[in-house]
C-alpha cells in the first residue's frame, strides 16, 4: 500500500462554497485516500476481530443542499452497510483527522451497551489513553479529550447512550492537521492501528450485544 498522508490540500477542500463543488473536490482530493485506507484497513480489522470486514466510504448521497462538512471511510462486517453496527471510521474535519469506534443514532444496541459500559466503567476510564477523545455525536467536530473529563463525565456520556434516542458514543483520536503523523503516510498508518487496537476491547463488546440483540 503506498499512503502519502494527508495535506493541506485536503482539509482546505471544506471551505470549497457550493454542494456540488465541495463534492467534486471530494471525490478529486480526499476520497481516493479513503479508499487506500479502505483496502488496508478492512484487511487490519479482520485479522483482529476474526470477521469479515467491508469498509464503506462516504458518498453523501442525501445531501441535497448543505455541503458536507466532513467525510469518512467507516469499517463494519456487512456489506450492506454500517450505520446500525458497531464499527470503526477514518476521516477528516476541516480542522483534524478522526479515527473512531463508534456506535451512531441507528444503532439498536446503544441502550444495552450503554448499560454494559457503564458497569465496566472502571476498567474503561483506566485503560482509555489520556490523549483520546470521545463524542456523542458525529455530525459536529468538537470533541472531549480523556484526560480533561471525570469518570462522571463519561458515566453520563453511557446514560445519556441508554436513555436518549438520538444518542451516540465515539471514542478515538484526533489528530490536527499540521502534526506529522497526519502529515506521513508511514506514521499515520502506524497511528492508526495502534489506535484501533486500543479500541477493539470497546467494539468487542458492543458486537457481542449486538450478535445477542440480532
Amino acid at each position: 500500500m503506498v499512503f502519502n498522508g494527508f495535506t493541506n490540500e485536503d482539509f482546505d477542500v471544506f471551505a470549497v462554497d457550493g454542494l456540488d463543488e465541495r463534492m467534486s473536490a471530494i471525490k478529486a482530493t480526499i476520497r481516493p485516500k479513503l479508499e487506500e485506507l479502505g483496502e488496508h484497513f478492512s484487511a487490519y480489522l479482520a485479522e483482529k476481530t476474526n470477521e469479515e470486514i467491508h469498509y464503506h466510504v462516504a458518498k453523501h448521497a442525501r445531501r441535497k443542499v448543505n455541503p458536507p462538512a466532513d467525510t469518512w471511510v467507516a469499517f463494519a462486517n456487512s456489506k450492506r452497510g454500517y450505520k446500525k453496527l458497531p464499527h470503526f471510521q477514518i476521516g477528516l474535519f476541516g480542522t483534524h483527522v478522526f479515527v473512531w469506534f463508534a456506535v451512531i443514532y441507528e444503532s439498536p444496541v446503544k441502550e444495552e451497551l450503554g448499560k454494559t459500559f457503564k458497569a465496566e466503567i472502571d476498567d474503561i476510564y483506566n485503560k482509555i489513553p489520556g490523549s483520546f477523545h470521545w463524542s456523542v455525536d458525529h455530525t459536529k467536530p468538537e470533541t472531549l479529550q480523556h484526560n480533561n473529563i471525570s469518570k462522571e463525565d463519561l458515566d453520563k456520556m453511557f446514560d445519556r447512550l441508554t436513555n436518549v434516542k438520538k444518542a451516540e458514543l465515539l471514542c478515538g483520536v484526533c489528530l490536527l492537521p499540521d502534526d506529522k503523523t497526519v502529515q506521513s503516510g508511514e506514521a499515520f498508518i502506524k497511528k492508526v492501528e495502534e489506535t484501533f487496537t486500543t479500541l477493539l476491547p470497546l467494539y468487542e463488546t458492543a458486537q457481542k450485544i449486538y450478535l445477542q440483540e440480532a
